[in-house]
């Protein structure tokens, strides 16, 4: 939190129209998607894996929600109810990967670029001739109601990620989460049953990029294969940056938050200070990578001391 608040000052103080309420509005926003994908991702990588399948498993639960809410291709209107269709898409696709990891041994990192192509082609399937419009008032109101000046997608992530933590603090699947990640040794001889928690860490992150995906469709109002699209990027950027170890064991959902804020205000006050997107993408890039360098140096540290 100190980062970002030590962010937020430099940015002020280089351009004063970023602490506008309006901006701080914005940012709340953009950063409510990612946010959502982090919460699922960090379980993922708290255990030790990584799943890449997140911009295709949105692809697939966003034409789903878009074609079971009212709509201007079919006659479906399942109203919010296809929000859970959606998340259900996402989860079975989190099945897939999780159940292949689990069973099959076979590294994460490969099997979601797997399942992440299996999102797309289902995706495209669904897509046809023209993307389906939502014209559904009350799904869309999800993006374009206001409580407290900021829209409903934000307020669903902040539910989200209190779920999320309540799940990393309190529950049997956050605990193993920390000694799977920590040691899958030592789980095994403490009798987790690993590969089922495993299995289950990505079954959460594809029901939580289902439930993104259809809060970025009430956002845009079209179901589309390339709504997740720079999506992976961010949210793996927010969870490294808000110092959960890619090798697993140590981090949780509300340092993922504030890393996902982070990674967004920074983008966003480069847009505002004119800055060319080449640029951009290159201190995006940098500030990962030197994240990654410093949360793994501490690590090392911790081990050195305790040794």
């Amino acid at each position: 939190m100190g980062v970002l608040a030590l962010i937020a000052l430099v940015m002020g103080f280089v351009n004063p129209s970023f602490l506008s309420p309006g901006n701080l509005g914005a940012v709340a926003e953009q950063s409510a998607v990612p946010a959502v994908l982090a919460v699922g991702l960090t379980f993922v990588i708290l255990m030790g894996g990584i799943d890449l399948s997140l911009e295709g498993t949105m692809a697939a639960a966003s034409l789903t929600t878009a074609l079971l809410v009212a709509n201007d291709r079919n006659t479906m209107d399942l109203g919010l109810w296809a929000i859970a269709a959606g998340c259900a898409v996402g989860a079975v696709i989190g099945l897939v990967a999780g159940a292949t990891v689990g069973l099959l041994r076979v590294p994460s990192f490969i099997v979601t670029i797997g399942t992440w192509q299996i999102g797309l082609g289902v995706a495209q399937l669904l897509f046809g001739d023209t993307p389906p419009r939502v014209t559904d008032r009350s799904f869309r109101a999800l993006a374009e109601a206001r409580t407290a000046g900021l829209p409903g997608i934000v307020w669903i992530a902040l539910l989200v990620v209190a779920i999320g933590w309540t799940l990393q603090r309190y529950t049997r699947f956050g605990r193993y989460a920390y000694v799977i990640g920590g040691s899958e040794e030592t789980a095994l001889l403490s009798g987790v049953p690993v590969r089922a928690y495993r299995a289950a860490s990505f079954v959460l992150a594809g029901a939580t990029a289902g439930l993104a995906s259809a809060m970025a469709t009430a956002r845009s109002g079209v179901g589309d294969v390339g709504i997740g699209t720079g999506l992976l990027f961010t949210t793996i950027a927010g969870v490294v940056i808000g110092g959960t170890l890619l090798t697993g064991g140590r981090g949780g959902v509300m340092h993922s938050l504030v890393g996902v804020v982070v990674m967004v205000a920074i983008a966003n006050a480069m847009v505002l200070a004119g800055v060319s997107s080449y640029i951009q993408q290159t201190v995006q890039g940098a500030v990962v990578v030197t994240a990654a360098s410093l949360t793994l140096w501490r690590a090392r540290q911790r081990l050195r001391v305790i040794k």
